[in-house]
Parts: structure tokens; C-alpha cells; sequence
């Protein structure tokens, strides 16, 4: 079931997306949907930024802190997830307002996703555990003969997404980049329908945001949340591992760094994050309008369609 009308925010992280959304769903009776793949934890609210229960409170928030950080939540899972969200928003008569970071899932959201079938334990083990001994270059090599168009799409120490189309191609015998051709997922949203925003702002504003941002984190208790996901010996390739700051914060946990150098780290990874965010949402999301944070909410509730 597609939305009628809706308000898609993308952008780089700590540029104020959340705050934006909702204003937006206070002003337009909407639901706040999530697009960002690390706020879907349950036990991360800190440290991945998601919205506080106040915040929460003020409007519908959905996708929201509802996958355990055991699993490998993908893009497939999120796409079927939004579309029950989508269905429950419009039958409530809500204007849905979707939110994040994450560019493929809004690529999925308004173009589709490929029906790959699920991909065995036993080769997602096998290419984890090579990654883990060899490291992800050499993975990432045999990924560029495989199937070249995926590996140039991809950033050379993705690990995620390496591992995740090297195991498409030993499990199907197919590359991912074939699996995008064919199709599957139908679009769940017709971009002509939604007023698209890309929200951002000046570099040098945006690493004062992320690194505010993250000071703010650690007052609030990002440490303990980050402590208590330690204690689970996790696999260490899992997303919610990787999630900007976890890893440093563990090192520091274990004792190998200082509780200064592993916040330093933190906000010098998301720095790097939030840059590839804004080239790759620029590459790819041509016909979005780009607003700064003091955007008025009138603004973009006239670029809704009629």
C-alpha cells in the first residue's frame, strides 16, 4: 500500500533531522518514521541519537529502538517493516514523515529493492570469519572481479556491505548488481507524491554539531549504554557494533585507550561518516530540495504536493 503524500528528510548525521521531523509532526498530524539503520536498536538510544521519550512523546514515532543488537537487521527487513508502518499510518489518516541517515533505505523506498533470497548461516560465518582473519581488503579484491559494479559502488573498508555482496554471490551464484536488475520489492512511496528534503549545512557548522553532539552523548550516559553491549561478546561485524563511537568506547572499556582519545575517535569516525553522507546523497539524490536547519516548517509543508 502506498503513502498518498509524505515528507522524506535525509541527510548527514547531526544536522537536526530529528528536530525538523518533529516540528513537521506536530504541524501536520504525521508519524514519525525511522530511515536510520543504528537507531532501529533497542539498547543505543544514546548513542546512535535517537529521539528521547519526551521527544517521543510529542508525536507518533515508529521503527524506533525495535530490533535486538544481535541481529543483522538489513535493508530487505527495514523496506518490509516501513511498508506495515506506512499502511497503519494511512489508515490513521497520519501524514507519514520519514526520517534518516540511511540512503539506501530511502533508494529502496521510492525505487524498490531487489528479492534476494536469504542468504545460508553457514556462508555468512564463513565470509565473517574470513574478514576477521585476513581482513576486508583482500575480501574487498575478490568482490571487484565478482562483480565489479557492486565494489565500485561500495567504500573499500565497508565491511558490512562487502561481506553482505560477496555472500549474495557464493549463495545465489548471481551478483548483487544482477539482483538489482531483475527487480522484486515493488516501491512502497512514489517520490512525486512527497516533498524530498535534504537537510544540511556548512561544514564547519556540521563538525561543531557532530562534535557537541557527542560530548552531549557521553553526559547522558553513552558509556554505560555502550558497557552493557560489551558484556553481550557479541559478533563483532553485527551493525550495532559498528555503530559510530561503540568501538572506540569499547577500547577504552578494555583499557587500551583513554576515555579522551576514545571520544576524539568517535567524533573523528563520524566526521568521515557525515562527509561520505553528503557526497553520496548528492550523487544519488539529485532532485531533493537542500534546506538548512533554520528551514521553517511552513516552507516545507508547501512543497507537499496537491
Amino acid at each position: 500500500m502506498r503513502a498518498n503524500k509524505a515528507v522524506l528528510i535525509a541527510g548527514p548525521t547531526a544536522s537536526g533531522k530529528s528536530a525538523l521531523a518533529l516540528a513537521l509532526a506536530e504541524k501536520l498530524g504525521g508519524t514519525v518514521i525511522n530511515a536510520d539503520s543504528m537507531q532501529v536498536y533497542s539498547h543505543l538510544r544514546v548513542i546512535t541519537a535517537r529521539p528521547t521519550p519526551d521527544e517521543e512523546a510529542r508525536a507518533p514515532h515508529r521503527l524506533y529502538g525495535t530490533i535486538d543488537e544481535a541481529e543483522n537487521y538489513s535493508v530487505g527487513r527495514w523496506v518490509r517493516d516501513a511498508g506495515e508502518v506506512l499502511a497503519e499510518t494511512a489508515a490513521g489518516g497520519r501524514m507519514p514523515i520519514i526520517v534518516g541517515g540511511t540512503g539506501l533505505y530511502f533508494k529502496a523506498l521510492t525505487s524498490g529493492l531487489a528479492a534476494v533470497p536469504p542468504i545460508p548461516a553457514e556462508i555468512r560465518a564463513q565470509v565473517r570469519a574470513r574478514v576477521e582473519n585476513e581482513g576486508v581488503a583482500p575480501v574487498y579484491a575478490e568482490l571487484l572481479v565478482r562483480d565489479p559494479v557492486t565494489a565500485h559502488r561500495l567504500m573499500p573498508l565497508d565491511r558490512v556491505r562487502i561481506c553482505r555482496a560477496l555472500e549474495v554471490i557464493l549463495a545465489t551464484g548471481r551478483s548483487l548488481s544482477e539482483w538489482h536488475q531483475d527487480g522484486g520489492m515493488a516501491p512502497l512511496l512514489d517520490p512525486a507524491r512527497a516533498a524530498k528534503i535534504f537537510l544540511t549545512c556548512e561544514r564547519t557548522e556540521l563538525v561543531a554539531r557532530i562534535d557537541k553532539r557527542f560530548t552531549a552523548m557521553l553526559e547522558a550516559g553513552a558509556l554505560d549504554e555502550v558497557r552493557a553491549l560489551a558484556a553481550r561478546q557479541l559478533d563483532p561485524l553485527l551493525p550495532a557494533m559498528k555503530a559510530h563511537g561503540v568501538p572506540w568506547l569499547i577500547r577504552h572499556l578494555n583499557g587500551e585507550i583513554s576515555l579522551e582519545e576514545a571520544a576524539e575517535g568517535g567524533r573523528m569516525d563520524t566526521r568521515r561518516y557525515a562527509k561520505r553522507q553528503v557526497t553520496w546523497f548528492r550523487g544519488q539524490m539529485t532532485d531533493w530540495t537542500a534546506v538548512t536547519p533554520d528551514v521553517e516548517v511552513d516552507d516545507i509543508a508547501a512543497m507537499l504536493p496537491r
